[in-house]
Protein backbone atom coordinates (compact mmCIF):
# COMPACT_ATOMS: atom_id res chain seq x y z
CA UNK A 1 0.00 0.00 0.00
CA UNK A 2 1.32 3.43 -0.94
CA UNK A 3 2.13 5.93 1.79
CA UNK A 4 1.36 9.15 -0.11
CA UNK A 5 -1.54 8.95 -2.55
CA UNK A 6 -2.51 11.75 -4.93
CA UNK A 7 -5.77 10.96 -6.71
CA UNK A 8 -7.02 12.86 -9.77
CA UNK A 9 -5.94 16.25 -8.39
CA UNK A 10 -6.84 19.50 -10.13
CA UNK A 11 -5.91 22.96 -8.88
CA UNK A 12 -7.00 26.31 -10.27
CA UNK A 13 -6.58 29.93 -9.19
CA UNK A 14 -9.39 32.30 -10.29
CA UNK A 15 -10.46 29.79 -12.96
CA UNK A 16 -6.88 29.58 -14.24
CA UNK A 17 -5.84 25.89 -14.27
CA UNK A 18 -2.46 25.15 -12.70
CA UNK A 19 -2.60 21.38 -12.28
CA UNK A 20 -4.88 18.83 -13.88
CA UNK A 21 -5.30 15.06 -13.54
CA UNK A 22 -2.33 14.55 -11.21
CA UNK A 23 -2.09 10.96 -10.01
CA UNK A 24 0.85 9.44 -8.17
CA UNK A 25 1.56 6.97 -5.39
CA UNK A 26 4.75 7.08 -3.32
CA UNK A 27 5.87 4.43 -0.85
CA UNK A 28 7.07 5.27 2.64
CA UNK A 29 10.77 6.12 2.66
CA UNK A 30 10.93 6.97 -1.06
CA UNK A 31 12.61 10.12 -2.34
CA UNK A 32 10.67 11.77 -5.18
CA UNK A 33 12.50 14.55 -7.01
CA UNK A 34 10.24 16.95 -8.94
CA UNK A 35 11.39 18.79 -12.08
CA UNK A 36 9.76 20.83 -14.82
CA UNK A 37 9.66 24.25 -16.42
CA UNK A 38 8.99 27.35 -14.34
CA UNK A 39 5.29 27.94 -13.77
CA UNK A 40 4.20 24.34 -14.30
CA UNK A 41 2.86 23.85 -10.79
CA UNK A 42 5.74 22.19 -8.92
CA UNK A 43 5.55 24.46 -5.87
CA UNK A 44 1.75 24.31 -5.99
CA UNK A 45 2.03 20.53 -5.81
CA UNK A 46 4.22 20.85 -2.69
CA UNK A 47 1.68 23.17 -1.08
CA UNK A 48 -1.03 20.60 -1.75
CA UNK A 49 1.11 17.89 -0.13
CA UNK A 50 1.67 20.20 2.84
CA UNK A 51 -2.10 20.85 3.02
CA UNK A 52 -1.37 24.57 2.88
CA UNK A 53 -3.81 24.49 -0.03
CA UNK A 54 -6.69 22.17 -0.82
CA UNK A 55 -7.22 20.94 -4.39
CA UNK A 56 -10.05 22.20 -6.56
CA UNK A 57 -10.78 18.54 -7.29
CA UNK A 58 -9.33 15.23 -6.17
CA UNK A 59 -7.60 14.40 -2.90
CA UNK A 60 -4.21 13.97 -1.25
CA UNK A 61 -3.86 11.33 1.46
CA UNK A 62 -0.95 10.35 3.69
CA UNK A 63 -0.84 6.98 5.46
CA UNK A 64 -4.38 6.28 4.23
CA UNK A 65 -5.75 9.05 6.51
CA UNK A 66 -8.50 11.42 5.32
CA UNK A 67 -7.23 14.46 3.39
CA UNK A 68 -5.76 17.04 5.77
CA UNK A 69 -7.53 20.39 6.09
CA UNK A 70 -4.39 22.28 7.19
CA UNK A 71 -0.64 21.69 7.63
CA UNK A 72 0.18 19.21 10.38
CA UNK A 73 3.27 18.04 12.23
CA UNK A 74 3.51 14.95 10.05
CA UNK A 75 4.80 17.22 7.25
CA UNK A 76 7.85 19.47 7.36
CA UNK A 77 8.94 21.93 4.70
CA UNK A 78 12.20 23.72 3.84
CA UNK A 79 12.35 26.54 1.30
CA UNK A 80 15.20 27.91 -0.80
CA UNK A 81 15.44 30.93 1.50
CA UNK A 82 16.60 29.85 4.92
CA UNK A 83 13.39 29.47 6.92
CA UNK A 84 14.80 29.93 10.43
CA UNK A 85 14.12 32.45 13.20
CA UNK A 86 16.83 35.17 12.97
CA UNK A 87 16.23 36.41 16.53
CA UNK A 88 16.89 32.97 18.05
CA UNK A 89 20.19 31.19 18.56
CA UNK A 90 20.94 28.07 16.56
CA UNK A 91 20.06 25.88 19.57
CA UNK A 92 16.81 27.74 20.20
CA UNK A 93 15.81 27.33 16.55
CA UNK A 94 16.00 23.57 16.98
CA UNK A 95 14.07 23.74 20.26
CA UNK A 96 11.42 25.83 18.49
CA UNK A 97 11.04 23.13 15.85
CA UNK A 98 10.44 20.46 18.48
CA UNK A 99 8.18 22.70 20.57
CA UNK A 100 5.60 22.64 17.80
CA UNK A 101 4.62 19.25 19.19
CA UNK A 102 3.91 20.83 22.56
CA UNK A 103 0.37 22.00 23.16
CA UNK A 104 1.73 25.31 24.49
CA UNK A 105 4.27 25.72 21.69
CA UNK A 106 6.99 26.25 24.35
CA UNK A 107 8.88 24.23 26.94
CA UNK A 108 9.28 25.21 30.59
CA UNK A 109 11.44 24.05 33.52
CA UNK A 110 12.77 20.53 33.22
CA UNK A 111 11.14 20.07 29.83
CA UNK A 112 13.05 23.10 28.55
CA UNK A 113 16.38 21.70 29.80
CA UNK A 114 15.62 18.30 28.26
CA UNK A 115 14.65 19.95 24.97
CA UNK A 116 17.97 21.82 24.86
CA UNK A 117 19.86 18.57 25.44
CA UNK A 118 17.97 16.98 22.56
CA UNK A 119 18.65 20.08 20.46
CA UNK A 120 22.39 19.73 21.11
CA UNK A 121 22.19 16.08 20.02
CA UNK A 122 20.48 17.17 16.81
CA UNK A 123 23.08 19.88 16.21
CA UNK A 124 25.88 17.37 16.68
CA UNK A 125 24.20 15.12 14.15
CA UNK A 126 23.98 17.88 11.54
CA UNK A 127 27.43 19.28 12.32
CA UNK A 128 26.38 22.55 13.96
CA UNK A 129 27.04 21.84 17.63
CA UNK A 130 30.05 24.20 17.61
CA UNK A 131 27.78 27.17 16.73
CA UNK A 132 24.88 26.34 19.07
CA UNK A 133 24.98 29.76 20.74
CA UNK A 134 25.40 31.75 17.54
CA UNK A 135 22.66 33.50 15.57
CA UNK A 136 21.71 32.44 12.02
CA UNK A 137 23.06 35.65 10.45
CA UNK A 138 26.59 34.64 11.49
CA UNK A 139 26.40 31.31 9.63
CA UNK A 140 27.29 30.51 6.04
CA UNK A 141 24.55 29.70 3.54
CA UNK A 142 25.14 25.98 3.79
CA UNK A 143 25.10 26.08 7.58
CA UNK A 144 21.85 28.06 7.59
CA UNK A 145 20.26 25.50 5.29
CA UNK A 146 21.47 22.68 7.54
CA UNK A 147 19.82 24.50 10.41
CA UNK A 148 16.55 24.87 8.46
CA UNK A 149 16.50 21.14 7.70
CA UNK A 150 17.43 20.31 11.31
CA UNK A 151 14.61 22.55 12.55
CA UNK A 152 12.14 20.79 10.26
CA UNK A 153 13.37 17.37 11.41
CA UNK A 154 13.07 18.33 15.09
CA UNK A 155 9.29 18.15 14.74
CA UNK A 156 9.74 14.53 13.57
CA UNK A 157 7.71 14.77 10.34
CA UNK A 158 6.92 11.65 8.36
CA UNK A 159 7.15 13.60 5.09
CA UNK A 160 9.82 16.21 4.31
CA UNK A 161 9.04 18.71 1.54
CA UNK A 162 11.94 20.62 -0.01
CA UNK A 163 11.33 23.54 -2.38
CA UNK A 164 14.62 24.14 -4.22
CA UNK A 165 16.52 23.94 -0.93
CA UNK A 166 19.99 24.18 -2.47
CA UNK A 167 19.34 26.61 -5.34
CA UNK A 168 21.08 29.56 -3.68
CA UNK A 169 24.20 27.66 -2.58
CA UNK A 170 27.60 27.61 -4.25
CA UNK A 171 28.55 24.34 -6.04
CA UNK A 172 30.85 23.03 -3.28
CA UNK A 173 28.36 23.70 -0.50
CA UNK A 174 25.61 22.18 -2.64
CA UNK A 175 27.52 18.91 -2.96
CA UNK A 176 28.12 18.74 0.79
CA UNK A 177 24.39 19.34 1.35
CA UNK A 178 23.62 16.43 -0.97
CA UNK A 179 25.71 14.16 1.25
CA UNK A 180 24.08 15.60 4.35
CA UNK A 181 20.56 15.01 3.05
CA UNK A 182 21.35 11.45 1.95
CA UNK A 183 22.78 10.64 5.38
CA UNK A 184 19.75 12.09 7.19
CA UNK A 185 17.38 10.22 4.95
CA UNK A 186 19.19 6.94 5.60
CA UNK A 187 18.96 7.57 9.35
CA UNK A 188 15.33 8.68 9.52
CA UNK A 189 13.62 6.71 6.74
CA UNK A 190 11.50 9.77 5.87
CA UNK A 191 9.52 10.14 2.68
CA UNK A 192 10.94 13.11 0.75
CA UNK A 193 9.59 15.29 -2.06
CA UNK A 194 12.09 17.79 -3.49
CA UNK A 195 11.53 20.41 -6.19
CA UNK A 196 14.67 21.24 -8.16
CA UNK A 197 15.59 22.80 -11.50
CA UNK A 198 18.78 20.73 -11.62
CA UNK A 199 18.22 17.45 -13.50
CA UNK A 200 21.55 16.03 -12.37
CA UNK A 201 20.63 16.76 -8.75
CA UNK A 202 17.20 15.17 -9.25
CA UNK A 203 18.60 11.90 -10.60
CA UNK A 204 21.41 11.84 -8.04
CA UNK A 205 19.20 12.25 -4.97
CA UNK A 206 15.83 10.90 -6.06
CA UNK A 207 14.62 7.33 -6.17
CA UNK A 208 12.08 8.63 -8.64
CA UNK A 209 12.02 11.75 -10.79
CA UNK A 210 8.57 13.21 -11.47
CA UNK A 211 8.41 15.49 -14.52
CA UNK A 212 5.66 18.14 -14.54
CA UNK A 213 4.62 19.55 -17.90
CA UNK A 214 1.56 20.58 -19.91
CA UNK A 215 0.47 17.75 -22.22
CA UNK A 216 -1.93 20.18 -23.90
CA UNK A 217 -0.83 23.59 -25.13
CA UNK A 218 -2.75 26.45 -26.72
CA UNK A 219 -0.31 28.93 -28.35
CA UNK A 220 -3.04 31.59 -28.32
CA UNK A 221 -3.80 31.06 -24.61
CA UNK A 222 -0.83 29.49 -22.78
CA UNK A 223 -2.70 29.50 -19.44
CA UNK A 224 -5.67 27.56 -20.80
CA UNK A 225 -4.47 24.17 -19.60
CA UNK A 226 -2.78 22.93 -16.44
CA UNK A 227 0.26 20.73 -15.94
CA UNK A 228 0.43 17.13 -14.81
CA UNK A 229 3.05 14.42 -14.26
CA UNK A 230 4.09 13.51 -17.79
CA UNK A 231 6.99 11.20 -16.85
CA UNK A 232 7.79 9.16 -13.76
CA UNK A 233 11.39 7.95 -13.99
CA UNK A 234 12.96 5.33 -11.77
CA UNK A 235 16.28 6.98 -10.95
CA UNK A 236 17.47 3.80 -9.24
CA UNK A 237 17.68 1.94 -12.54
CA UNK A 238 19.34 4.24 -15.00
CA UNK A 239 16.30 6.39 -15.62
CA UNK A 240 13.83 3.78 -16.81
CA UNK A 241 10.31 5.26 -16.64
CA UNK A 242 8.83 4.05 -13.38
CA UNK A 243 5.28 3.65 -14.69
CA UNK A 244 6.49 1.69 -17.72
CA UNK A 245 8.56 -0.53 -15.42
CA UNK A 246 5.47 -1.19 -13.29
CA UNK A 247 3.40 -2.04 -16.37
CA UNK A 248 6.04 -4.46 -17.64
CA UNK A 249 6.20 -6.08 -14.20
CA UNK A 250 2.43 -6.57 -14.13
CA UNK A 251 2.55 -8.15 -17.61
CA UNK A 252 5.32 -10.53 -16.56
CA UNK A 253 3.43 -11.49 -13.41
CA UNK A 254 0.24 -12.09 -15.39
CA UNK A 255 2.08 -14.28 -17.90
CA UNK A 256 4.19 -16.00 -15.29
Amino acid sequence: MSFVTVEDVFQSYDDRPILERVNVEVDEGEFAAIVGASGCGKSTFLRLLLAQERPSRGRVRIADAPPAKEPGLDRGIVFQKYSVFPHMTVRDNIVAGESLRSGWGRFFGRKSKAAKIRADETLARIGLDHVADHYPATLSGGMQQRLAIGQALAAKPRVLLLDEPFGALDPGTRLSMHDFLQELRAETGMTVFMVTHDLEEAFKLGDRVLVFDKPRWDPHDPSRYGATITYDFDARDGGIPFQKLQEDTHVLQANG
